[in-house]
Parts: C-alpha cells; structure tokens; sequence
C-alpha cells in the first residue's frame, strides 16, 4: 500500500487571479458506472481564486472512445473557449467534460487536457471521492484539504 502524506490545507482564497496551473502528480480516477474514464498519476490543477481546483487529465490518460464531443461552447476570460465532450457509456450524460483546444496564452500546457464535472461522473484523488463545486456551471473539485467558501455557492452570483 502506498503511503499517503498529508497535504497542507488550502483556501482557495490564496489562489491567483488570474489563475495559475499546478502539475500534480496524485492519483486521479474518473468513473462513469462501472466504465473507467481516466486514470493518471499526471495531472495538472488550474488554480484561481475563490474555485476549488479544477484537474485537467492528458489525453491519453482519458478513454476517449466513451466521449463523444458536443457542440456547445463556452468563454472563459483567462484560458479562452472551451470544447465539450458528452459520456456515451452506459447511457449519455450530457457535457460532462471539457477541455481547451486553442487555450489563451499561459494556458499552453492543458491544450487538450480533459477536464471531467465531479457533479457528473465519480471523480476521486488518491482515492478520495471529490465533492463538486455547487452551481452546476463551476467543475471545481473539493478534497479535504481545500477550504472556502467556494464560487457557486447560494449568494456568490455577484463575486
């Protein structure tokens, strides 16, 4: 069994604004049902103030035969538009992914990267279920570690 160290706590009041990426190196699974989504221990967090971090997985760490990409997109001020992609395992679940094709400067190294809705699917880091980010919109994930208040939460819509 691999030993676990404990991790310092972190408010997400401490993140940048503009947001930063963070190489992490924990284990990082991503289930649909009984489908494996993802599975790395190379991950990079996209840290920004008053969000729980938000994991972005390589490619090749992601069955990309269970996503299938969907049209909508959205603009993120920071890391440029991003492409949603729907699960089609064991049924679909709408935009339950996402990533950034042609990110903005600065946000070069998660181009591509997948990005999973811990609302969605079971997210878990080293081997601890994620709680998700509350508001739908956010694809924040809470671990133990990470303190708030969070973005998205009821009475944060003017932050």
């Amino acid at each position: 069994m691999r030993h676990q160290q404990a991790r310092a706590v972190e408010s997400v009041w401490d993140y940048p604004r503009p947001p930063r990426t963070e190489e992490d190196s924990r284990r990082i699974v991503v289930r649909s049902g009984k489908n494996v989504l993802a599975y790395s221990t190379r991950s990079m967090r996209v840290l920004e103030t008053s969000h729980p971090p938000v994991f972005y997985l390589p490619p090749s760490a992601v069955d990309m035969t269970l996503l299938r990409a969907n049209p909508h997109t959205t603009f993120c001020e920071f890391k440029g538009r991003a492409a949603y992609w729907d699960i089609i395992a064991e049924g679909t679940i709408d935009r339950a992914a996402w990533s950034y094709p042609a990110p903005s400067t600065g946000f070069e190294e998660i181009k591509d990267w997948i990005a999973f809705y811990p609302s969605k699917v079971k997210c878990t880091v080293d081997g601890e279920v994620v709680k998700a980010q509350a508001g739908g919109f956010y694809g924040g994930w809470i671990t133990a570690e990470i303190t708030g208040p969070f973005k998205g939460e009821p009475g944060t819509n003017r932050w």
